[in-house]
Formats: C-alpha cells, structure tokens, sequence
C-alpha cells in the first residue's frame, strides 16, 4: 500500500463538517490526514481513525484513541530516497505501533506537534 497509502493534509473546517457527527459537543479538530480511503482526525479531545473497510468503502470503523492512551510515538522524517515520513504511535495494552505514511508535502514536525501537545501534558 505504499503507492496508494500515503497520507495528504485536509483542512481542518472541512473535516469537522465531513465528521461533525463523530465529534462531542464543543469538541474541535486540529489537523486531519487522509489516505485513499481512510481518514485520521486529531481533536482537543482524542485521535479518531476513521477506516473504510470492504471493496465499495461502505462499512466503515471509527476507532477513538484518547490521548492518556497513547504511552510514545516516534516520528521518522522523509530521506533523499525514501521520500515518504512515519508516524508510529502506540498505545496502551497493544505492543504493535498504529503506523501510518504521509507523503513529502506533509509537514512531519507538524503531527510531532500536535501530538507532543496532548500527549506530553
């Protein structure tokens, strides 16, 4: 899936209309990341995947991962030519990291960020 599985930046007031059912009342996106078919969401709150599953994308999974779950991260930039970066995240009771790849015009530093501001609270 590395060809097609790369993630892009949406804009945050968009994805709060696309999934403004899925959020708590006052509750705001910061960021959101989509690939070709899955999306993922981080709130004030939590970090929200949301997979579609199945050939036709109809059945979809929202997975909410508070932030208190999540124990460490690890970010790994883009090289010369493996111009892809890894956001690897691990969470409490599961020893495999979720990973996920976004491509060279995704700021890295930027989901470091953010997460560096729910996490390490």
């Amino acid at each position: 899936m590395a060809l097609f599985g790369n993630a892009h930046k949406v804009d945050p007031a968009a994805a709060a209309q696309e999934f403004a059912r899925l959020l708590g009342q006052g509750e705001q996106i910061h960021a959101a990341y989509q690939l070709v078919r899955d999306t993922f969401l981080f709130t004030d709150r939590r970090l929200i995947l949301v997979d579609k599953q199945g050939i036709t994308g109809k059945k979809t999974e929202y997975h909410t991962i508070p932030y208190k779950s999540i124990t460490h991260f690890a970010v790994e930039t883009a090289g010369t030519f493996d111009l892809d970066a890894e956001l690897k995240i691990w969470v409490s009771g599961n020893p495999l990291p979720i990973q996920k790849t976004f491509t060279k015009g995704v700021d890295i530093y930027e989901v470091q960020a953010i997460l560096t501001g729910y996490v390490a609270r």
